[in-house]
């Protein structure tokens, strides 16, 4: 189905009833996040909101709310796409299906733009104001309304005009707030390893103007490749004309390129000085503060007459940006390992924020005539993995010997961690890597973007049998065991960050004697162990998401010998909120307290939060 708007899509989803409407009036600040939350939490409809308190366009959510509505929304291309994707990493297995390389080879057909006049591009219908647009608000203290499934254009200075040089991302917009000039700045969030970020300083490089268009909505396709890994040199813009089955539309205007059906365009350009953007409710469960980003001086705001927005809701995961990660891996996920030798499977840990952790499983093959001992060629693996793409962003890489049991799923996740800690030594298997560049949304270093990483690797046979009984303990804390082998410990809250790792020391020396590595090799200090060992995901998001290897990780018996890092006995990662750290999100309690009760008074809500994709 080759949508050529977001109204075509709500249509098609309502005929398979998969979107239900919303006609009372519903509040843009906090109200609609609050709903989209909770109806993705129960993997329910689509929601089209009719009535937007104080604005005349409808918005739409959770369009990509489970992963069986993304493959209905694209379930024309889907196979076609998954199948070029994969030849990439192995073409010979394509060809030995000549049915699916013939139809691989008509999709591929579509990946070329095709430019349209003015006239015939739906976008330019209509003219409005950035205060014109819904103004969603997801998290008490946003910093104002933002654009959260925004696809933002940007051309390479050689090659203006040209939608096969571009680069199309999806960096979150703010509409208002701060000290952007009303209806004519709005600010732009990007990180240092962006597409956009390369072509702002090619403009730079030349002195001249760089002029970026924000697209919102138009066919689905468009926001699903403005998040896709993509291969070096394979536009995005190619890929969404795979995916939505029909060739990209754009138009030009004046200096810009515009995709022709687009539900909204804001076409401007990027100033010189930057401006505070944020704070913002983000993916990793904490609010991004505010700091200095690019601010776009806006020319024009096109919109088609049926215009839908479309929007999301980020938080501690799982939200549906889960989804789409789940989607692209089913698209991807055996691409990656064809482009590292050895690496069988890597995976991104939602419940962790995605980019602070990831598992991987590979191939130990430097000494075939030999027993392997020790981890050797996964530690160049490891490497590879963090210096590709996204995966880059990883402050945690746990990597594990496929030899070791040929059965361990990644998506097995505590099973995973029962494999790792029962074999990995500290003294030897973990491997820093320290002052260096991690996520921008990721507050668990010192300072914005610096922080560091750590790869745990592990082969051969268990050197250990973990323990699922909570030990004596002599401490003024509480304690919990959060799964086999792992331990929480609450320690206190600070007073002085640089006092911890004292402080952690006199600790792991009151532990020594009351904890073995044998049972329990690793231990967590968290603010509440309770809600640590609630849940696994409460463990990965505690852990992974407040600490920074380098200064966060520590131990019993800890030994530094020619400039490795290592303990004998049990890991101490320190996953107490800092005082450096982003605050967590938290629910207005009066908005929640009004959608419940808009949840009982309508009971509709009840068919609404309980629609599933069959």
């Amino acid at each position: 189905m080759g949508y050529r708007s977001t109204k075509e899509c709500v249509e098609a989803l309502e005929k398979h009833g998969q979107l239900l409407r919303i006609t009372a009036e519903v509040d843009p600040h906090l109200e609609m996040a609050e709903i989209q939350r909770r109806v993705y939490a129960a993997k329910g409809s689509a929601l089209f909101f009719e009535n937007v308190k104080g604005c005349k366009f409808p918005c739409v959510s959770n369009l990509f709310g489970t992963p069986e509505r993304a493959r209905l929304i694209f379930e024309d291309t889907y196979d076609q796409v998954a199948a070029l994707v994969a030849a990439k990493g192995d073409p010979v297995k394509l060809l030995k299906k000549p049915g699916k390389a013939l139809k691989a080879g008509i999709a591929a057909l579509h990946a070329l733009p095709k430019k349209v006049p003015i006239s015939k591009a739906p976008v330019f219908e209509c003219r409005c104001k950035i205060s014109d647009l819904p103004p969603i608000v997801s998290w008490p203290d946003d910093g104002g309304p933002f654009i959260t499934l925004p696809q933002v254009y940007s051309e390479h200075p050689a090659h203006l005009g040209n939608p096969l040089k571009s680069n199309l991302g999806m960096y979150r917009i703010q509409l208002s707030g701060n000290e952007f000039e009303p209806d004519k700045e709005v600010g732009l969030h990007y990180q240092l390893h962006r597409g956009i970020g390369v072509h702002q300083k090619l403009h730079n490089d030349r002195n001249q103007p760089f002029r970026v268009a924000v697209f919102i909505g138009g066919s689905p396709a468009m926001s699903f490749s403005a998040v896709m890994p993509l291969p070096e040199g394979m536009p995005e813009i190619a890929f969404a004309g795979l995916l939505a089955g029909r060739r990209f539309r754009y138009s030009r205007y004046k200096h810009w390129t515009v995709s022709a059906e687009a539900d909204f365009c804001i076409v401007g350009t990027i100033k010189k000085e930057l401006k505070r953007e944020g704070p913002f409710g983000d993916h990793l469960g904490y609010y991004s503060l505010d700091h200095l980003f690019p601010c776009l001086e806006v020319e024009e705001v096109f919109h088609r007459k049926d215009a839908i927005w479309p929007f999301t809701v980020v938080g501690r995961p799982p939200q549906e940006d889960t989804t789409f990660g789940e989607v692209i891996h089913d698209m991807t996920g055996a691409v990656i390992p064809t482009e590292i030798p050895g690496l069988k499977a890597v995976h991104a840990v939602d419940a962790a924020g995605v980019h602070p952790l990831l598992l991987a499983i590979g191939q130990e093959r430097y000494t075939p005539f030999m027993k392997t001992i020790r981890p050797s060629e996964m530690l160049t693996m490891a490497n590879a993995v963090l210096g590709k793409g996204q995966l880059s962003l990883a402050k945690y890489l746990f990597i594990a010997n496929e030899a070791d049991n040929p059965n361990l799923d990644l998506h097995d996740i505590p099973a995973f961690f029962t494999h790792l800690l029962e074999r990995i030594k500290w003294e030897r298997d973990l491997h820093f890597q320290t002052e260096t560049s991690i996520d921008t949304l990721d507050y668990s270093g010192t300072s914005l973007n610096h922080g560091s990483k750590a790869v745990f690797a592990c082969s051969g046979e268990p050197i250990r049998q973990l323990s699922a009984k909570m030990p004596q303990l002599e401490i003024e804390g509480k304690a919990a065991v959060i799964a086999p082998g792992i331990l929480a410990i609450s320690a206190g809250k600070f007073t002085n960050y640089s006092e911890a790792p004292a402080e952690i020391e006199a600790l792991a020396k009151k532990l020594e004697s009351q904890i073995s590595a044998a049972d329990f090799p690793l231990i967590i200090l968290c603010d509440d162990p309770v809600f640590c060992a609630a849940d696994f995901s409460s463990f990965l998001w505690v852990t992974f998401t407040r600490s920074n290897p380098s200064h966060d990780i520590h131990g019993i018996g800890a030994t530094v010998q020619f400039k490795h890092w290592g303990c004998t006995g049990p890991l101490i990662i320190d996953a107490r909120l800092k005082p450096h750290h982003a605050p967590p999100l938290i629910e207005n309690p009066e908005i929640t307290a009004k959608v419940d009760r808009m949840f009982t008074a309508d009971r509709r809500f009840d068919n609404w939060i309980s629609a599933r994709s069959d």
